[in-house]
């Protein structure tokens, strides 16, 4: 790759947030060390933005939520950033809510990610999660069951949108009998019109 191929091809790219692998595959690079210097030279120059260590952006335009699954991976979008936008709860909330291996709270660029550990067999399970662009987020159904997985005990404002079939289709993966009983609690009482 010539010398100004290299910034071409990252601006190319459909993706706003790259890590350093990303970046290495776009660019056919197997030496990570001379990657990093060139993503330094770029950075120092203005012609990439760089978030946080080992991630970087074509500008200062990037999508937040495409960052937020690129910080720890694999991670998808969910909790209360997908309830909200569903109508499902009515806070609101600054932060982005992303389900991951681990449980963590980061501030990068202005902006909090709270990191909710789900267990493996379920955070890389493809049911209920939509790939949006350059990132995966859940659909309602599955932000309400990954929600309930971790609290005891939460309070849902509206779950009238939500398919109830695409619900109990998804609770099985959890594997978690508490969680079963409190859906069919919930289930029961929307059926009585107590919700």
């Amino acid at each position: 790759m010539n010398k100004g191929e290299y910034i071409k091809s990252i601006l190319k790219s459909k993706k706003t947030v790259f890590t350093v692998a990303d970046i290495a595959l776009i660019w056919r690079d197997s030496s990570s060390n001379s990657t990093r210097v060139r993503l330094n030279y770029y950075a120092r120059n203005g012609q990439l933005y760089r978030i946080r260590k080992g991630l970087y952006a074509k500008d200062s335009n990037y999508d937040r939520l495409e960052l937020a699954t690129r910080i720890f991976t694999p991670a998808y979008v969910s909790f209360e950033t997908v309830l909200a936008r569903a109508g499902i709860i009515f806070q609101y909330y600054d932060r982005i809510f992303a389900a991951s291996y681990l449980a963590r709270e980061i501030v990068c660029d202005k902006q909090t990610y709270e990191f909710r550990k789900i267990k493996n067999t379920v955070l890389t399970n493809p049911a209920g999660i939509d790939q949006k662009g350059e990132y995966a987020i859940a659909t309602p159904e599955r932000a309400f069951l990954d929600t309930i997985y971790s609290h005891v005990d939460y309070h849902f404002d509206n779950l009238t949108s939500l398919d109830w079939d695409k619900v109990f289709e998804l609770l099985p993966m959890y594997d978690n009998r508490r969680m079963a009983k409190k859906v069919n609690q919930f289930y029961k009482h929307l059926q009585s019109g107590k919700i």
